[in-house]
């Protein structure tokens, strides 16, 4: 147990207490080796090898003893201060800083050094410390859900990411990963390349166009990617054609989480990129002739059995976004998450008001959710009005464009934009009213580039240029056969 002297003010003493109190509920003790933490301490005041054995893999909360913890704090003040490690240097370090006294004095550090044959098996002392630890850990992280859990203003979904997350952090927090030789690494690496080879030949989630899929290979999974335009410009537009490609064309379960738009919204535009048909009529302001209600029954099947999954919370929290996309990767077995868009989530509480740091805790969490659950997570975001202010430029976005927060950028690992001259007033010819450009002005792992593309703006559908080519044939081909305009053509450039 701590010693009676042991200040109460400091956060691991606080932390120590709150433990004691939970074992004084239970009947039990805190997970604790008092005997081991004296043997490692003493092993480090004795052999250098030890010391550094012992920082490499524990921290000061591995000692339950606060009079412990101050000492290793001070073994490892005076090797970031690449000074010698000894009864005498470790004394002086605890004087100056007004601990000799709580630890014992020099008495106890003399003790501690007398412990024999502690050098020699300090590794597995260190293993038996982490273990207790992670016990501790998990014993607080048990304590703080379960009063959580009796408290019934808190949210369900915030109850199970709190959950969770502590859980999580206390299994992960005191794991940490060997040193790799190349060698291992190289012979994984040969293996997934194998892997890909028998798949579709890209290593992430296809997008659907060509052109993309050359130089991403893929949405990747873990990554952050950013899609930014200015409004109107067809972010949405162009996140749906994505979501539809993988989810219909490769059967890849996709989730899309709209802030902006209702669920009904975004299914008429995908009916209306599916069927071909105006978006006029799909939202009901032209009536729809018997052939066409063939057309739309016939084309909406593939979409109809799609793995797209929607969800139009607005202002949904950061952390109820997280549960959901758990939930979903685990249940659905999501494979990319679309976000429209980033600046309409909440982020912590706390942070409310902040608005460049809320949306960088936002950007933040997205990341780290990508990471934890290693599926891609495409993030709509809006632009500042800098692109199209910018004298004497062509209105094409930049990375400085981002809105509220540079560290977007710096937490993506791809950045994308959409550059539609017509849409911001810029276009010189009226037969460039569709002509667009896909930017990727950042890629952390590959080529940037600026992509042509066709955005057909009545069907709400991104076109590479080789398919608008192909489909112009079609139908003029079928204009010569003097066809009514059947919808069951040889091409679409969705399939």
């Amino acid at each position: 147990m701590p010693d009676p002297k042991t200040r109460p003010s400091s956060k691991k003493a606080a932390q120590a207490v709150n433990l004691d109190a939970i074992g004084l509920e239970m009947g039990k003790k805190p997970p604790q080796a008092l005997d081991v933490e004296e043997a490692v301490l003493g092993a480090m005041l004795l052999e250098p090898s030890s010391v550094d054995i012992a920082l490499e893999e524990l921290t000061e909360k591995c000692f339950y003893d606060e009079r412990h913890a101050m000492i290793f704090r001070a073994i490892s003040s005076l090797v970031n201060e690449h000074s010698p490690v000894d009864i005498v240097t470790v004394s002086n370090k605890l004087r100056s800083t007004s601990d000799l006294e709580t630890v014992g004095g020099p008495v106890y550090l003399a003790n501690l050094s007398q412990q024999v044959g502690a050098a020699a098996n300090v590794e597995f002392y260190v293993r038996i410390l982490k273990q207790k630890t992670v016990q501790r850990d998990l014993i607080s992280a048990s304590h703080e859900i379960l009063k959580q859990a009796y408290d019934d203003s808190v949210n369900v979904d915030d109850l199970i990411d709190i959950a969770e997350t502590r859980v999580y952090e206390a299994s992960q927090g005191n794991i940490k990963k060997d040193v790799q030789e190349i060698g291992s690494v190289i012979s994984d690496a040969m293996k997934q390349i194998e892997a890909m080879q028998s798949l579709t030949g890209l290593s992430g989630v296809p997008s659907g166009f060509l052109s993309i899929d050359s130089i991403t290979q893929g949405w990747q999974p873990s990554d952050l990617i950013i899609l930014a335009a200015r409004p109107s410009v067809g972010k949405t537009a162009f996140a749906l054609n994505l979501a539809r490609n993988a989810a219909v064309q490769h059967h890849m379960p996709v989730a899309i989480f709209s802030l902006e738009m209702s669920a009904s919204q975004l299914a008429k535009r995908m009916m209306t990129s599916e069927s071909g048909l105006s978006a006029d009529k799909i939202k009901g302001g032209t009536k729809l002739e018997p052939f066409e209600w063939e057309q739309l029954e016939v084309k909406l099947k593939n979409l109809i059995a799609a793995p797209i999954y929607i969800d139009d919370t607005p202002s949904i929290p950061v952390n109820e976004f997280r549960t959901k996309v758990k939930n979903l990767v685990k249940n659905k077995k999501v494979r990319m998450v679309i976000v429209d868009y980033l600046q309409l989530m909440q982020g912590p509480a706390e942070l409310r008001g902040m608005r460049e740091q809320e949306v960088a805790a936002i950007s933040r969490n997205l990341k780290a959710t990508a990471k934890e659950l290693n599926i891609p997570i495409l993030a709509l975001s809006q632009l500042s009005r800098n692109a199209v202010q910018r004298s004497g430029g062509s209105g094409k976005p930049q990375l400085s464009d981002l809105r509220e927060s540079g560290s977007i950028e710096q937490d993506a690992d791809m950045v994308l934009f959409i550059h539609r001259p017509d849409a911001i007033g810029l276009a010189e010819n009226p037969e460039d009213r569709e002509v667009t450009q896909i930017i990727i002005a950042k890629h952390r792992n590959g080529q940037t580039g600026e992509i042509p593309m066709i955005f057909k703006s009545e069907q709400i559908r991104f076109m590479e240029v080789d398919q608008t080519l192909s489909a112009q044939a079609v139908a003029s081909a079928m204009n010569d056969d003097n066809d009514r305009g059947d919808f069951d053509s040889p091409y679409s450039p969705f399939e």
